[in-house]
């Protein structure tokens, strides 16, 4: 019977789960409808040996439930990078792989596929009762592989094809850039797989705001930048947490945005069944798929970046004509004696917005954005300051209102009022 392997196949697999371990959390087994106990069971312990001591269970009346905990205070390099090191492989994949990179040890040395062919059958094989045979085609199309992948390097010479192995020593005193790389930016993980590369060394950087579960959309990620450097169309499946089957969508990638509050990353993209740009959260992407270069690629990336001082966060709202719809906010502040670091904290985050001074201790926030739902939160970060407020969306700022009038009566304030 087949057991447990720590190594996968499929990434994608590993990464929904590990999306429901971590980044929706506290999910029981039960809760993973079409699958069977064996399977979740496999999965689990598969991310387990990847995570070590970062898996937590709990119990409770209603089952065992499986999370991931981690503390960003002490850890300095994102866990989840392990996912991406372990691939399945055959017997015969392992050993050609050894063979190969014994034979091509000096990088000065290159060699035919066909002196690569004999000189496997004849000082690596040759010994065996039963020799693992591998024929020129198993072996074109490993050494193909591994050009593309960095690992070899061909050159043609006359009409023979030579390969060579690269040179993988990184530049010294790198390590320090790797380390902030592969932590802070999109695909780090390449960052993180040069590292293993580096001698052991300590990193400099402890991080206050540490977002490791982006880490898990690597591949999403680095395919959607080909898609934007190609100016292609792509066909992505939009998982969707209502339907049980993911969403086929034809978009053009146009940009990436990433919060630096929370770190989720957004696709910024054309969709023309609705003839528009919208926005779709990376981690519901399960699969992008290159398809033809588009002609407008130029055309809608200025129409984004003419957008873009209208966007608070990643919305592009439109009426139901599809026309452009705007919603103006603004809110007026008192700002005491000594408290000029909140003026400088208004200027520094105000975004799209603008700064009005009114007298000497009070000032306003304008901004005329598509969504000013989005600006909640930074509004109530000035909550105790706030003189006024006018918002023409008048759902958003009732409820604003309401949440305030809720938090009051839960302390006992008044009667709900201030």
């Amino acid at each position: 019977m087949a057991g447990y392997q720590e190594l996968i196949k499929n990434f994608e697999r590993v990464r929904a789960y590990m999306r429901e371990f971590y980044v929706y959390g506290f999910r029981r087994r039960e809760e993973f409808a079409g699958l069977s106990a064996r399977s979740y069971d496999d999965e689990r312990r598969r991310i387990e040996s990847y995570l070590g001591d970062l898996m937590r269970f709990s119990r409770s009346s209603d089952g065992k439930r499986v999370f991931i905990s981690v503390d960003s205070r002490r850890m300095r390099h994102n866990p989840f990078y392990k996912a991406w090191k372990a691939k399945s492989f055959t017997d015969k994949d392992i050993t050609l792989h050894f063979i190969l990179f014994d034979i091509l040890f000096r990088c000065e040395e290159a060699f035919t596929l066909n002196t690569l062919l004999d000189r496997i059958e004849t000082d690596y094989l040759s010994q065996f009762d039963e020799p693992m045979l591998f024929d020129e085609s198993t072996l074109r199309k490993k050494l193909k592989e591994y050009v593309k992948e960095g690992l070899l390097f061909s050159e043609k010479r006359g009409k023979q094809v030579y390969y060579s192995r690269r040179k993988g020593e990184l530049p010294e005193g790198i390590e320090p850039l790797l380390d902030f790389y592969s932590e802070i930016a999109p695909c780090g993980v390449i960052g993180s797989f040069l590292l293993d590369k580096a001698p052991l060394h300590e990193s400099m950087f402890d991080f206050k705001h540490h977002y490791i579960t982006s880490s898990l959309d690597s591949g999403i990620l680095a395919a959607l930048f080909d898609a934007m450097s190609k100016k292609s169309v792509v066909t992505v499946a939009n998982l969707n947490r209502s339907a049980d089957e993911p969403r086929l969508l034809r978009l053009i990638p146009l940009r990436i945005f990433i919060s630096v509050q929370t770190g989720r990353q957004h696709l910024l993209a054309y969709a023309p069944d609705v003839a528009c740009i919208r926005s779709y959260r990376v981690d519901y992407l399960k699969s992008v798929k290159l398809e033809e270069v588009t002609p407008r690629f130029d055309e809608l990336r200025r129409e984004l970046d003419s957008m873009m001082p209208k966007i608070w966060g990643v919305n592009t709202k439109r009426n139901r004509y599809g026309k452009e719809h705007m919603e103006h906010a603004e809110f007026t502040i008192r700002i005491n004696e000594g408290e000029e670091h909140i003026l400088r904290r208004l200027e520094r985050e105000k975004r799209v917005g603008r700064v009005e001074k009114v007298d000497d201790s009070t000032y306003r926030f304008v901004a005329d954005v598509y969504d000013s739902g989005e600006m909640t939160p930074f509004v109530r970060s000035f909550v105790c300051r706030i003189v006024s407020m006018r918002f023409s969306n008048r759902t958003v700022e009732n409820r604003f209102k309401d949440d305030l009038e809720a938090m009051y009566r839960m302390y006992g304030i008044g009667e709900g009022k201030t």
